[in-house]
Order: C-alpha cells, then sequence, then structure tokens
C-alpha cells in the first residue's frame, strides 16, 4: 500500500524519469541501425561478387568438360579475364 501511495504521489515526476530514460536509450538507435545497413551493403556486394565468381567459374568447368569449339575457347578467355578481375588480378 506504501508504493502505491508514493506512485500516486509522485506520478508526474516518474512518467518525466520515464519518458526521459526512454528519450536517452532511443538515441542510440539510429546510428546503430547507420551501421547495419552499411555492413549488410557490404555483404551483399560481396555475395554478388562470390556469386559472379562461382558463376564464371561454373561456366568454364563446363566449357571444357565439352567439345571446344573457336567460341568455346573465346568465351573461356573471356572468362579467365573476368575471374582474375574478380580475384583482384
Amino acid at each position: 500500500m506504501k508504493f502505491l501511495e508514493t506512485l500516486k504521489k509522485y506520478q508526474q515526476q516518474f512518467l518525466i524519469v520515464l519518458f526521459f530514460l526512454l528519450l536517452l536509450k532511443s538515441c542510440g538507435t539510429n546510428s546503430e541501425v547507420s551501421k547495419l545497413r552499411k555492413e549488410i551493403s557490404q555483404l551483399d556486394a560481396n555475395l554478388r561478387k562470390e556469386i559472379k565468381l562461382e558463376g564464371s567459374k561454373s561456366e568454364k568447368r563446363m566449357i571444357q568438360a565439352t567439345d571446344r569449339k573457336m567460341l568455346d575457347v573465346q568465351r573461356q578467355t573471356e572468362i579467365d579475364k573476368e575471374i582474375d578481375k574478380l580475384n583482384g588480378k
């Protein structure tokens, strides 16, 4: 009972303090969201690069496994250049 009486007496001050604490807690949220967005963008770019690299390697293996024609050899050379470019060479 004493707690409820104290709460009623200081209700307005309690709400102001609670509001202030919630405000302080939410201030850092925007910077955290920005950091997460940046990290997700970097991961997305790395994933796209990795998918393209593995796709090129797979296409090269497919060309090597089949009968070679002049177009296939030229494409294989293009793929080698793409792979080197993606690997940063």
